[in-house]
């Protein structure tokens, strides 16, 4: 099967995955990881108003094979569906600021994780590699 960034339709976001496949301190790359907008799966016990409120995002968060935990994001509606086909809401949300202000705890994000241009980053990695400033 051919993947999304391999043909016209994709995403810079996903272009800058496909980069970083082949050299991880490509920052260009980064930068535009950093600056794109991803698709942040509302969990189904998230209330309404939760799920509205702009100022506040509800993770969603899935457990590795190895009892890790992990947040779930995606570059388009298609990846979404190839890990989560239920997912029913999502919110899009800049992924800098998401890292910005992400956890200090040991909860990973895996961007586009079902695909062969999925990267996994440890809370330290989110924060150093992906947040920018405002």
């Amino acid at each position: 099967m051919e993947t999304p960034a391999n043909d016209n339709n994709a995403t810079p976001a996903q272009r800058a995955l496909d980069a970083l496949v082949e050299n991880t301190d490509d920052t260009a790359a980064l930068d535009t990881l950093a600056n794109s907008e991803v698709l942040v799966p509302v969990p189904d016990d998230a209330l309404e108003e939760e799920a509205a409120d702009p100022s506040a995002v509800a993770l969603p968060v899935l457990e590795e094979p190895d009892g890790r935990p992990v947040v779930p994001v995606f570059t388009s509606e298609l990846e979404m569906t190839e890990l989560l086909p239920f997912v029913s809401r999502y919110r899009l949300v800049p992924l800098g600021a998401l890292a910005s202000q992400w956890p200090s705890d040991d909860l990973s994000l895996t961007i586009d994780g079902s695909s062969a241009h999925g990267l996994t980053l440890t809370s330290d990695g989110v924060r150093t590699l992906l947040a920018r400033p405002r």
